[in-house]
């Protein structure tokens, strides 16, 4: 795996023999990555594990600006466009079903748990986003240790901050991310 961060540059100047060398190396963690986001989502969810790798896949590598720094990056960006892919399909089963009742997300002692729902993935999303304009930080968090399964060793290494500070973070965002959505709820019955 150590030549992964070579060939992420070759991918970015357009070899086509990086991009599938690249593919070779990390399918089976991609593959691992998506299936970690799927167990977030509905029962009956058209798009399929291996469906969010690929179109996940094909997206990195149309990313012909960016620097990949190192596999660690490669992955919590793969994990950020699965995230990314899920919204925008959940919005569009939502749309096609000409909306939907917005449930409530438990966020239970210290895991944000996500009853498998699209309105609740968007309501999930809209907070995130939310909280990345207030945090940007504790917004990077979340998503590397709800959707990308990242441990916090793992997310202290990708954001180049001390564990202390993840856990710090974390707490902190889960408590916001809890307020804000018991306020949806709030507001959603309201109307």
């Amino acid at each position: 795996m150590g030549d992964i961060t070579q060939l992420l540059g070759e991918m970015r100047n357009g070899s086509s023999d990086a991009a599938s060398a690249v593919f070779t190396r990390v399918y089976d963690e991609l593959h691992r990555l998506a299936a970690s986001h799927m167990r977030h989502e509905r029962s009956d969810h058209t798009l399929q594990t291996t469906a969010l790798m690929h179109e996940a896949y094909l997206r990195l590598v149309g990313q012909r600006e960016m620097d990949w720094q190192s596999r660690t990056q490669f992955f919590a960006v793969a994990s950020q466009m699965m995230r990314r892919i899920l919204v925008s399909h959940a919005r569009a089963y939502l749309s096609a079903k000409r909306g939907g009742l917005q449930r409530r997300i438990s966020l239970e002692n210290s895991d944000i748990a996500l009853q498998s729902q699209s309105g609740e993935l968007l309501a999930l999303d809209g907070a995130l986003i939310r909280l990345s304009a207030i945090d940007a930080r504790q917004g990077q968090i979340v998503e590397l240790r709800f959707f990308g399964g990242l441990t916090v060793e793992e997310t202290a290494q990708v954001l180049d901050i001390s564990v202390r500070t993840v856990k710090r973070d974390w707490m902190v965002a889960k408590a916001w991310l809890r307020s804000e959505l018991a306020q949806g709820e709030c507001a959603a019955t309201a109307e």
